[in-house]
């Protein structure tokens, strides 16, 4: 049963579903399990609470606004 784990920032309900049913999609074309099998798990992060670079997502996006 593969489980396809994406980790990020937060997201709306339409994004949501088309990367459920995107990943379902291409597990299903690269392992042929069948959709019942595939599991697709999203974690979502508050913007103070990723980091890249020593910023965090929020400030990095304040100085892109500048």
């Amino acid at each position: 049963m593969p489980i396809v784990n994406f980790k990020g920032a937060g997201l709306n309900a339409e994004q949501k579903r088309d990367l459920i049913r995107r990943f379902t999609q291409i597990t299903r074309e690269v392992t042929q399990a069948p959709d019942q099998f595939i599991t697709v798990i999203i974690e979502e992060y508050s913007d103070d609470n990723m980091g890249v670079g020593g910023k965090s997502v929020t400030e990095i996006k304040e100085e892109l606004k500048k």
